[in-house]
């Protein structure tokens, strides 16, 4: 698969964007005293050799794409009040999408950085646009998602930015509005997850540890190597990162009626085994309408989440072009 990258300039930034996944790849952002600061991830593994031989998302792993749809189906068995799901018959074989794992056009005309990818034949998706553009003004990104409907379809979606994260633990605030609730995932993420599963965290960021322990895990890095979900509830379409040791605050701003709940995923040196190595420090922040990445059986059908009033799919009706629009903006914050 040939790689393409194109990039852009402007008063306050330069940013990047590779064809491989659409994903949003090294940008740095020119603040009003000067400094510049990069706060997306890069994975340590995107330039190292071997890379072809891992799936699609996983090649170059980087700071933000749409998934569309969000998450992949899976053999799982039911587990407390959550349904199962199996991987025959799946509508999507590749995680997080087609989109995610594929090739993206660019294409050119109007401002920003614009591509589609056309999905294949028996898809109910018949492609995805995607626009990137600069805000002349000051130091932010303006995103335009289009879903272009060929069947009736219910799917969960979600957007992927993924931030890089400073080395000393509780160097960076997660910032969430008061009042929203969580979940711990349904069973261990990983080898090394020390979250107790499934519990329902009224304050989000207040978890129980299976050794008993609690943990504010708005503070991150967190001070264990591991691998972590949380999925928060109810979003109001708006979070913050606050990056205490390099002094600078991430703004992602998003339809909260498209994306009702967001992703929290704290990928914190836990993967021990190829290509993560035990060295992967970031944070996925992920506006989505799906239960966790739990793929479209367990996202459409009754679970704890959609039980509380919280849409984990959406529905598509044949023909519709449905548009999204979210935003990251950066500013300076005090160093602490």
């Amino acid at each position: 698969m040939s790689q393409h990258t194109r990039a852009l300039a402007w008063d306050h930034g330069v940013t990047s964007v590779e064809s491989l996944g659409g994903m949003l790849g090294a940008t740095s952002f020119v603040l009003p005293d000067g400094r510049q600061v990069a706060p997306f991830q890069i994975a340590p593994w995107a330039n190292e050799p071997g890379g072809a031989e891992l799936p699609g998302i996983l090649r170059r792993l980087r700071g933000e794409w749409p998934c569309v749809p969000f998450g992949s189906d899976a053999d799982r068995a039911p587990i407390g009040d959550w349904p199962g799901s199996h991987s025959a018959g799946t509508l999507d074989s590749f995680p997080h999408g087609f989109g995610s794992n594929n090739a993206w056009t660019f294409v050119e005309g109007g401002a920003g950085l614009a591509m589609s990818i056309a999905y294949p034949d028996d898809h109910p998706i018949a492609s995805l646009e995607r626009r990137i553009t600069p805000d002349p003004t000051s130091a932010a990104l303006d995103f335009e998602l289009v879903i272009n409907v060929r069947h009736s379809c219910e799917l969960p979606l979600g957007l992927h930015p993924c931030f890089r994260l400073p080395t000393t633990p509780g160097a960076m605030r997660i910032e969430i509005a008061p009042g929203v609730s969580g979940m711990t995932f349904p069973v261990a993420t990983d080898a090394s997850s020390i979250f107790q599963t499934d519990q329902f965290l009224p304050r989000w960021h207040d978890v129980a540890l299976r050794d008993g322990s609690r943990l504010d895990v708005s503070r991150v890095p967190l001070p264990h190597h591991t691998e972590e979900l949380v999925q928060l509830i109810d979003m109001p379409g708006s979070a913050e990162l606050w990056n205490t040791a390099e002094g600078y605050r991430v703004r992602l701003k998003w339809n909260r009626e498209h994306f009702p709940s967001a992703l929290l995923w704290f990928t914190n040196r836990g993967r021990t085994f190829a290509p993560w190595n035990g060295r992967h420090l970031a944070l996925g922040l992920e506006p989505i309408c799906s239960a966790f990445d739990l793929g479209q059986q367990i996202s459409t059908s009754d679970n704890p989440i959609s039980r509380r009033g919280v849409a984990t799919a959406r529905k598509f009706t044949a023909g519709e072009r449905f548009v999204t629009r979210y935003r990251v903006e950066v500013e300076p914050a005090e160093v602490l």
